[in-house]
């Protein structure tokens, strides 16, 4: 579960030219309050298209964020500095964006979920849980206009606003998520034109951190790798993929973090041509030694796997069954036609 120590809204508008620093942090006693800050973290947490990083020894924020760990300042001056910092660097952006600034200290256990669906108990049961990893986070939260009913007298009419935040659900492209314990990155962030040159402001200006990919971009491509390899070598594509996708899923599971090279030699243990190949892939691709990957990330990437046919039929299906003989079986004639078999079915559902 996820609790909110501290959180703490900046706005700017930078149509006016102002910025609207707050001197308080939020009201998390407030459940409407505590349920968005919750929903949209637990969001970032989980994306797996976040970007991970170590910062770099030049890094003006790792140090002094470290300072306000060890408790040289408090939370609140030390977001405004973030604000401040975010102000002056987007205001010089050719595009300008309306949006604020939502600073956030908490904890996370890694048990259980609080997301859109969740309702307002499990929100409250969160917000009251154990003590977790400590994470702060920076999410630049852009704003929208809406349009909304306006009552006067006899006299309804329409107006449009700007102030809307984005929903707890909804995806956003810039932001920071440091383990304060490892002192390791998660972001993303978008690129924009400042003073003239395209820039990716929070890994190069505010972070200064070193880069890799995400998990999505490593499970996807080692996926692909898979695939192809298994197909050159007269392997059946769908069986391998889905035994790899189960095995990320259960050494991240263990570890948090996943081997690309050792995904091969895992799937294709009986055929050591094969694991070469495969390695030489990895290599060739760059992707990592190793990948940190939460579990729940994990698991939502590589549960299932889904199959089409030249003839249209769509299967998708759990990959721990690849690797069950008896549940889901690919065999293939002297014509290279497959045959798919699927045993072990006590009942049948329309969906």
């Amino acid at each position: 579960m996820l609790k909110v120590s501290q959180a703490i809204l900046h706005v700017f508008d930078f149509e006016e030219g102002s910025a609207y620093l707050s001197d308080q942090p939020l009201d998390l006693e407030s459940r409407a309050t505590r349920s968005y800050v919750q929903r949209r973290l637990r969001r970032i947490v989980a994306n797996a298209e976040s970007k991970h990083g170590e910062f770099s020894p030049e890094s003006g924020f790792a140090g002094e964020l470290e300072h306000y760990l060890g408790g040289g300042t408090d939370f609140v001056s030390f977001s405004t500095q973030i604000a401040q910092w975010f102000w002056e660097e987007l205001r010089r952006a050719e595009e300008l964006e309306q949006c604020d600034l939502l600073v956030a200290d908490f904890r996370d256990t890694d048990e259980g979920k609080v997301d859109a669906a969740s309702t307002d108990e499990q929100v409250d049961a969160a917000f009251d849980g154990p003590a977790g990893r400590r994470f702060f986070a920076v999410v630049l939260l852009p704003r929208k206009q809406a349009f909304m009913h306006e009552v006067g007298g006899s006299t309804n009419d329409i107006t449009r606003v700007d102030t809307t935040l984005p929903s707890p659900t909804q995806k956003v492209d810039s932001y920071v998520l440091v383990d304060c314990e490892a002192m390791t990155i998660d972001f993303h962030d978008k690129e924009r034109s400042i003073g003239g040159a395209a820039s990716m402001v929070i890994p190069e200006k505010f972070l200064q951190c070193v880069s890799s990919a995400s998990s999505h971009e490593v499970i996807d491509e080692v996926s692909v790798i898979v695939s192809d390899i298994a197909e050159e070598y007269g392997l059946t594509p769908a069986v391998e993929v889905s035994r790899a996708k189960a095995y990320v899923a259960e050494k991240a599971d263990q570890d948090e973090v996943i081997e690309p090279a050792e995904v091969g030699r895992q799937i294709f243990e009986d055929r050591p041509d094969v694991q070469q190949v495969y390695e030489e892939r990895v290599r060739e691709a760059k992707l990592p030694e190793e990948a940190p990957v939460r579990r729940g990330v994990a698991n939502r990437l590589t549960k299932s796997h889904k199959i089409r046919t030249d003839t249209g039929v769509e299967i998708s299906f759990p990959s721990e069954l690849a690797d069950k003989p008896g549940y889901l079986d690919f065999t293939t004639d002297s014509e290279g036609r497959i045959t798919i078999s699927i045993g072990n079915v006590a009942q049948i559902e329309n969906r």
